[in-house]
């Protein structure tokens, strides 16, 4: 289960000396799974997706963008700039266990960087575009990525600003590169997305729990240390089931009542294991909490996407 915990990247990893272990630690693959739903999500959004060769690879190209490599980008960059705090909070990982060099840690950041912004190049001239719309996407959520991990800005300093910066970066971005590929990015859907990201700002929440010693001890204003990891708890689950909420008056206003019935039922179990696990005792549970409770999320954000590709309403504006 170590073994297994080390090559997804979460806590409670055992250590190892491999190289290639090291460098997909580092780009912690359990934090891909939201952006590759996310790109489903668009391309479910744009109506115009179709079960052929050259649409699923063109699929797979754009999750491999937006996981593997961007993903892996921003995990593997904000360890680099967090190494003093995961020396506190995880010392087993690979920068502050010495395991990796800071000179290898920067070789595999651009090399990301710079295959995630070719793949990106690449699917504009497979779609056509005379904007190249994914590249501008890929290079502005590179730029994200960069100011919320880096100093002087650092954006993950406030709890706040930081945590929206990374919901919209897993749920809006990816989002945008699904339907934009397949279809066109309207601003309807773009507004939306951007709302439903404060449901992901929620679930950044949860992401802080097991990181509010080395917060606090460097003077990190994540919302567990400014607020209490109590209040903290009921401010993220608040968040997520506010804004999923906010979908479905959506849902309603644009003529998707059935939709907007099935995303109330997957709200419900969501609100179920929050009191299950997440306002119970999130540091020690926030591992069970996003295992029970966010596979209902990303099936919310998939009726969601259905239903804004099928509405004349949306793909309109």
């Amino acid at each position: 289960m170590s073994d297994a915990r080390q090559l997804l990247g979460m806590k409670g990893a055992s250590g190892t000396s491999n190289i290639w272990k090291l460098r997909l630690q580092l780009m912690k693959p359990v934090t891909w799974i939201p952006l590759i739903w996310g790109v489903v999500c668009g391309a479910a959004a744009s109506g115009n997706y179709e079960w052929r060769l050259d649409h699923v690879g063109a699929a797979l190209a754009c999750m491999v963008m937006s996981g593997p490599l961007l993903a892996g980008y921003t995990q593997t960059i904000n360890d680099y700039y967090d190494r003093e705090i995961d020396a506190i909070n995880e010392p087993y990982r690979p920068i502050p266990s010495g395991a990796i060099s800071l000179g290898q840690v920067k070789v595999q950041i651009w090399g990301l960087l710079i295959a995630g912004l070719a793949v990106s190049w690449g699917l504009d001239v497979w779609a056509g575009h005379s904007t190249p719309v994914l590249f501008l996407l890929a290079l502005g959520g590179s730029f994200v990525s960069f100011i919320y991990s880096a100093p002087p800005l650092k954006l993950k300093q406030n709890g706040w600003l930081g945590n929206y910066a990374l919901g919209a970066s897993y749920i809006a971005l990816p989002w945008w590169a699904g339907q934009a590929l397949f279809g066109q990015l309207t601003w309807a859907t773009a507004l939306l997305t951007l709302a439903y990201s404060l449901a992901g700002l929620g679930i950044a929440v949860v992401n802080d729990f097991k990181s509010v010693e080395g917060d606090r001890a460097l003077g990190l204003q994540s919302l567990p240390v400014a607020f209490g990891i109590g209040p903290a708890s009921w401010i993220s689950a608040g968040m997520i089931d506010l804004f999923q909420l906010l979908m479905v008056a959506v849902l309603i206003a644009i003529g998707q009542h059935f939709a907007a019935v099935l995303l109330v039922l997957l709200i419900v179990p969501q609100i179920t294991f929050q009191d299950i696990w997440l306002l119970r005792d999130p540091v020690e549970f926030d591992v069970k909490y996003q295992a029970s409770a966010q596979p209902f999320l990303v099936l919310g954000m998939l009726v969601t996407a259905l239903a804004i590709g099928h509405s004349p309403l949306t793909q309109g504006m």
